[in-house]
């Protein structure tokens, strides 16, 4: 058993190295020894099947924990997730009452989750059930009615996402793997660690725009909308329906594209390599950027001047995100704040709430990577584990949501379109790579997708036709668009969807029962030594030593 760990642990520091920027020559061997270990693993594995074949997987010695259903206080799930606009309403009202909550909810989920413990075998439908309030208070019968409307709801969608089909078409034109990815109209950019932005035009899939000018690698995209847009275009005498773009680098430089003529419109030069950004629409609009040393900072889409500087985090800023007036910011350590945009033309951001690593569970160690999609009350963060992990941003209550079924699988990147949760799924053991798809807002399994030799996705970008159908483009080693097929059509889909019964058991757990994150979490750079010292000192000594620019992927 010690092997096999030791041998996962490896794996994972590999999984690591392959998306560094740079890599010495030993980093290089390591990597190169990738093949020899995993085939050293699957050896073992196999010497260990039998009584013990579920060794490395995430229900082994605590199966019936993962089975078993543990109920969340009500707010864990919400049944409604209102638009951001109403988040700030009663934000002082709802800070009033924050410190009282978390001591009733845990009277109240000690309770329910000692019941669960008791009670095995239990429908998996029933979770979302209990977790959700049911508007006005009806009767027992309009209860029972609306859940079995909710439940009928779910078994449709999630037939119709068994017979799902799609067309995949690569798109070849960068040098090195695609950092990230953006949707806009018809067109789709990426940005690489080959330092070039590319525009792409999909119902071709051919390359419409090569953007060359930064001279480090691109780490993150944002595309302001249309009215945003126009006004910009407007002061560069440049056509009212011009998109632009904005890309990050680790040049310190954040460059905006017009996208028709292929030139960079402005450079704005950030002192910091820049490794996430997003876009604020609110008032004349925001440019927000994150930066290696962990700085926040906010940018005038009227001016481009900087309208404020923090030091937010301790270490790199991985993922910034947009949700009405407010923004959220996660880092390497596995911290995260949510901001209010006041609008202002100095200091619009306020900070509302911060979470450290403590709360969230996240993070751990030099190179490290934390990816948010945020919705209402809630955030979904992906960190390079098997699980999803939702912060309940106002309270600071945690929720972990089964994303692979061995303790070899990461979780690069979450998204969320039309209804949807979609996690990627990558096993470091065996290579092999897919999508999982939830239900929102229950966050109940649906299907996964996958084809055979599917490379490991690291960014994700969506949306639909008119007609309804997605498109998606997943980017990693590859850049691939995903075209939705109509499922009663004879065409062929190149994708596979299949369902994988253990994440079907695993329900959403709250964070007391989330004991795995201990037994893992330590799966950090110590060289290849074959030593069996504790691993856990050495990357506590340099977990802030490390800088996020090892893994600049957004």
């Amino acid at each position: 058993m010690g092997e096999v760990r030791k041998l996962q642990k490896k794996l994972r520091q590999i999984g690591n190295l392959e998306i560094k920027i740079n890599l010495t020559p030993e980093e290089r061997f390591k990597i190169s020894r990738k093949a020899e270990l995993r085939s050293r693993l699957a050896e073992l594995q196999l010497q260990l099947s039998g009584p013990q074949q579920t060794l490395g997987i995430v229900g082994d010695g605590k199966k019936e924990k993962m089975k078993r259903q543990v109920d969340d206080a009500p707010e864990a799930l919400p049944s409604q997730t209102p638009p951001a606009s109403k988040i700030l309403k009663g934000n002082e009202e709802s800070r009033a009452q924050a410190t009282p909550a978390p001591a009733a909810r845990q009277r109240e989920t000690g309770g329910e989750a000692e019941i669960g413990r008791q009670q095995e075998g239990t429908e998996p439908a029933k979770v979302s059930t209990r977790c959700r309030d049911v508007p006005g208070g009806g009767s027992d019968f309009d209860t029972e009615q609306q859940l079995r409307q909710e439940e009928a709801e779910f078994a449709s969608l999630k037939s119709s996402w068994e017979t799902a089909k799609f067309r995949l078409r690569l798109l070849e034109g960068h040098n090195d793997i695609v950092t990230c990815v953006v949707a806009v109209d018809n067109l789709v950019v990426s940005g690489s660690r080959d330092t070039t932005v590319k525009v792409w035009h999909v119902p071709t899939a051919t390359e419409h725009k090569n953007l060359g000018g930064h001279t480090g690698g691109v780490t993150c995209l944002s595309a302001p909308p249309p009215e945003f847009c126009k006004r910009l275009a407007w002061s560069l005498s440049l056509s009212d329906k011009e998109r632009f773009i904005l890309s990050g680098s680790a040049d310190c430089y954040v460059k905006i594209w017009a996208l028709s003529i292929g030139q960079c419109v402005k450079s704005v030069y950030t002192f910091n390599a820049v490794t996430a950004l997003c876009f604020v629409p609110e008032e004349d609009g925001y440019i927000i950027t994150g930066s290696d040393g962990g700085k926040v900072q906010a940018w005038s889409w009227h001016t481009f001047e900087n309208c404020q500087s923090i030091n937010a985090h301790q270490e790199a800023v991985t993922s910034i995100q947009s949700q009405g007036p407010l923004v959220f910011s996660g880092s390497a350590e596995g911290g995260v704040c949510v901001w209010e945009n006041r609008c202002s033309n100095r200091d619009p951001l306020r900070l509302l709430n911060h979470w450290s690593n403590q709360v969230t569970g996240c993070g751990g160690g030099p190179g490290g990577r934390l990816n948010l999609s945020p919705r209402g009350d809630r955030v979904f963060l992906a960190y390079g584990r098997a699980w999803l992990k939702i912060l309940h941003w106002r309270t600071g209550t945690m929720s972990r949501l089964t994303n692979h079924n061995s303790i070899t699988g990461v979780t690069d990147c979450v998204h969320q379109t039309g209804g949807l949760l979609i996690g990627s799924c990558y096993d470091l053991a065996n290579g092999e790579s897919s999508l999982n798809l939830f239900s929102l807002p229950q966050c109940r399994y649906l299907a996964s997708l996958t084809w055979p030799d599917a490379p490991r996705i690291l960014c994700f970008a969506a949306w639909t036709t008119g007609s309804g159908d997605h498109r998606w483009v997943t980017g990693g080693q590859d850049l691939i668009v995903w075209e939705q097929l109509p499922s009663s059509g004879k065409q062929r889909g190149d994708v596979i969807v299949k369902r994988d019964s253990r994440l079907e058991s695993c329900l959403l757990e709250s964070e007391g029962d989330t004991d795995d994150d201990d037994e893992t979490d330590d799966y950090e750079d110590d060289g290849d030594s074959d030593g069996g010292g504790d691993s856990r000192s050495d990357g506590a000594e340099n977990a802030g030593s490390g800088s996020w620019l090892r893994c600049v992927l957004q």
